[in-house]
């Protein structure tokens, strides 16, 4: 039986686009500033990561106002809860996604969904379409293809980080599986799976960023056709949205190096 996750990293462009990313990636964590400061940097680059989250989700708030608390848009606070939690769902990713997934959704949206279905997958068929992707598969074919997520997840094996990851994002993305913060969701377990399968293991990387300066819907409107085109042009997206990050961490590091 093939690998699906081997298919699609064997998809024309992916490789490369893979390996530039990973290279971009291997340079930023030999920047001296990482010697003693890359708890720091983490920290600054979730914060832009979150900020860049809710921008995609339409709630765009500077930089110095999220240093200054005074944020009170409930998708820029679910952006910042989830970026936060990231950090403590790690060694639970592998081993409980449907947990983590539970846990990200419940700190993502609150204040956007009632209490009683934060955490809960949807039951509705129907599901609000931010980035106007189209209508959401019903609940039933929702919960199925979740359900083969998890098991992609659990035999990802040897697949590039970044190919599992961006299958993750899409696959939340396009499902909208909570019905509420699904986009924030996303992007949050895509950067856990970058995380714990080991391509950013310090968290440094502010792929978030990358999304909100690339074509971030058209890039998963491919997705969508599942052709082998489409879904290597997403694939070819996430890669340059981790090479995108990369600079952002990069220049938290050249910041941070000048005092």
């Amino acid at each position: 039986m093939s690998d699906p996750l081997a298919v699609i990293a064997g998809l024309p462009g992916v490789p490369e686009a893979v390996d530039d990313a990973r290279q971009a990636v291997d340079r930023l964590y030999r920047h001296r500033v990482l010697r003693r400061a890359s708890p720091a940097v983490s920290t600054e680059s979730s914060l832009r990561g979150a900020r860049a989250s809710a921008a995609i989700e339409g709630a765009d708030v500077p930089l110095d106002v999220l240093r200054r608390d005074e944020a009170h848009d409930p998708v820029v606070q679910g952006a910042l809860r989830a970026s936060a939690e990231t950090g403590r769902l790690g060694a639970t990713w592998r081993g409980a996604p449907r947990q983590v997934l539970a846990r990200l959704h419940t700190v993502a949206a609150r204040g956007l969904a009632p209490d009683a279905d934060l955490g809960r997958p949807r039951a509705r068929d129907e599901a609000p379409d931010p980035l106007g992707l189209g209508p959401a598969p019903g609940a039933k074919e929702t919960a199925a293809r979740m359900d083969g997520l998890f098991e992609l997840l659990a035999g990802a094996g040897k697949a590039p980080a970044i190919v599992l990851a961006a299958v993750v994002h899409a696959e939340l993305a396009v499902l909208r599986p909570f019905g509420a913060a699904d986009g924030v969701v996303a992007r949050a377990a895509e950067r856990l799976t970058l995380v714990e399968y080991g391509l950013d293991p310090k968290s440094l990387v502010a792929v978030e960023v990358g999304h909100l300066e690339l074509p971030y819907a058209e890039a998963l409107r491919s997705y969508l056709t599942g052709t082998p085109e489409g879904v290597a042009r997403w694939i070819q997206h996430c890669a340059s949205a981790v090479t995108l990050g990369v600079r952002e961490a990069t220049a938290i590091c050249e910041a941070m190096q000048r005092g």
